[in-house]
């Protein structure tokens, strides 16, 4: 019987299946990897499930073994020596070359002669030569990754205002796309600063309670629109989307809070284009789009 476990890997904490014959590794235990990169060092997440011994593996990665003291002690002197030496080295190449790019961060890989550069630039830049002067020193394999901010803050940032580890360094596979509406529908601030993570783009978590925020607001009735209760008809005025709870302005002028649940019907509805509309233009005028 084989097992498939999640395993977390790499710089930018990158988390894939890998599957194994071993059945005594369980979460946080240090394992030597072969990943579509090579021979790499990573950590167990989490144990997924159980496969028969014929079952398919081929698009999955393979654990080769738990890490031994040697293993760690290997990793830890890569981390500690080798890479702060070729950063440092990158470093003095990209400027006697005058090449306009921001070296991010380095990783070695554990099993090969690989080390891959990670850098920012607005643009595409002609590091061919630089490529040499690295593979030359180090006689290895040199790879240059391009990444955007976002990769940036995975690699370098540690904590969010919240108090906890970055999502994405943490447990989050792939950066999906977080839009102004997200933010919108949770009533949050639109002021750049508070709903931007450490990448100045808008913050992962604005995604995570999207999907219910957006299944609760269309219960309730729009801003406009014209209702009625058993205290009377008004016009909606404010609405809370959690609490389903709207505040009703009166014909007579007084206000009153109330459930969705005890409105009784709708005289007429708001439109609705005009807060669609102004998605976009959110987006764009803030920055964050």
């Amino acid at each position: 019987m084989r097992h498939i476990l999640t395993i977390r890997y790499g710089v930018l904490k990158n988390t894939s299946d890998f599957y194994t014959s071993f059945d005594a590794l369980k979460k946080g235990d240090s394992v030597i990897i072969r990943s579509h990169r090579g021979v790499e060092f990573g950590e167990v997440v989490t144990k997924v499930k159980e496969i028969n011994d014929d079952a398919t593996t081929e698009n999955l990665g393979e654990i080769l073994r738990k890490a031994t003291p040697d293993d760690r002690e290997k990793q830890k002197k890569i981390h500690d020596e080798l890479i702060p030496t070729e950063f440092k080295f990158c470093q003095k190449k990209i400027k006697d070359h005058n090449l306009v790019m921001k070296l991010a961060s380095v990783e070695h890989l554990f099993g090969t002669k690989k080390i891959i550069f990670y850098y920012l630039a607005n643009g595409r830049v002609d590091f061919r030569e630089l490529v040499k002067d690295l593979a030359k020193e180090y006689q290895a394999r040199i790879e240059m990754k391009q990444i955007g901010v976002r990769d940036e803050a995975r690699l370098l940032a540690d904590y969010e205002h919240c108090g906890r580890e970055l999502c994405c360094r943490s447990f989050l596979k792939n950066l999906e796309p977080v839009t102004m509406k997200m933010a919108k529908n949770q009533k949050a601030t639109l002021d750049p600063s508070k709903i931007s993570g450490r990448c100045g783009r808008l913050m992962c978590c604005l995604r995570y309670e999207d999907k219910v925020y957006e299944e609760l607001k269309y219960t309730v009735p729009r801003k406009g629109s014209v209702v009625k209760t058993t205290q009377g008809i008004g016009e909606v005025v404010s609405y809370d989307v959690l609490q389903q709870q709207v505040t009703i302005e009166l014909e007579n002028g007084s206000k009153i809070s109330t459930s969705v649940s005890d409105i009784i019907d709708k005289v007429r509805d708001s439109v609705r284009q005009k807060e669609t509309a102004c998605d976009h233009l959110c987006e764009k005028d803030c920055g964050l789009e």
